[in-house]
């Protein structure tokens, strides 16, 4: 599993969310609270927003206690949307391009959790990515795959659905393909003026998330894991909740793949 943070508001420097907590990502990165591995040290990864509609990207492999760039930037820039993740392989190589947050166009992209058996059927999965976004695919991740179908499913006018969709896709692969737990995930997206997150389960285990309102800095923060260890304002995102932050607006709706019911006809593709 790995973990995640991303802010949303008034711009700050990056830091203050990725390594200046006492359980900032960085911190987290070494010794995680609330996920199967403790360390998440297969590398890294920063998108951020700025001057152009298209997120700055920083992604490298290693671990993310020990890249003294990493602290350099997030020092340095400061930011009014940004994503940022810390990663532990669930199977695919430790590489640059499997490193979180993923980006297309102006939109980016994270996730922990899994697709059951991804390895098995990632040929059938790739097969779901239309040719006019395969460009897009660098990586062999489960989370890049994700991204792209729900990119394919109309991201730009329903994150909701779009996203839904795309969970339900692969879902039903593993179901059909791999193995359990078919689907695990909390994700955060965004297009350069909204962030949106999600968390869901085939199962009774979802991965944590939480966000919080900062009136200091007049903005959101959605995290794996709580910042500080004694820090109130915190409110879980419950399994089955998508998430909608934009400016002080917070919406929360159901996340449900299962309404759009059984559609496998990628698997059947080759």
């Amino acid at each position: 599993m790995c973990r995640w943070a991303a802010y949303v508001g008034t711009p700050i420097f990056m830091e203050d969310v990725i390594s200046l907590p006492q359980h900032s990502l960085v911190a987290q990165s070494v010794e995680a609270h609330e996920c199967k591995t403790s360390t998440n040290g297969d590398g890294f990864g920063l998108a951020w927003y700025d001057h152009r509609p298209e997120p700055g990207l920083y992604r490298d492999v290693y671990p993310a206690w020990s890249d003294p760039n990493l602290r350099a930037l997030s020092n340095q820039v400061k930011s009014g949307l940004f994503l940022s993740h810390v990663r532990a392989s669930t199977g695919s190589a430790i590489s640059r391009n499997n490193c979180h947050p993923f980006s297309a166009g102006k939109w980016s992209f994270m996730h922990n959790g899994q697709v059951g058996g991804f390895e098995g059927f990632r040929r059938y999965a790739d097969m779901c990515i239309p040719d006019d976004l395969y460009e897009h695919r660098k990586g062999a991740t489960d989370s890049e795959v994700l991204f792209l179908i729900a990119l394919k499913e109309g991201l730009a006018t329903n994150p909701l659905a779009s996203l839904e969709k795309a969970v339900a896709k692969l879902e039903q692969l593993s179901r059909k393909r791999g193995c359990a737990p078919h689907m695990r995930l909390s994700a955060a997206l965004s297009d350069g003026e909204v962030l949106y997150a999600a968390r869901y389960s085939s199962d009774h285990i979802a991965p944590s998330l939480y966000y919080r309102w900062n009136e200091v800095s007049s903005g959101w923060t959605v995290v794996s894991e709580p910042l500080e260890a004694e820090q109130d304002g915190w409110t879980e995102l419950k399994p089955g909740q998508f998430l909608t932050l934009n400016g002080e607006e917070v919406r929360i709706e159901a996340f449900d793949p299962t309404r759009y019911g059984i559609d496998d006809s990628c698997s059947d593709a080759a």
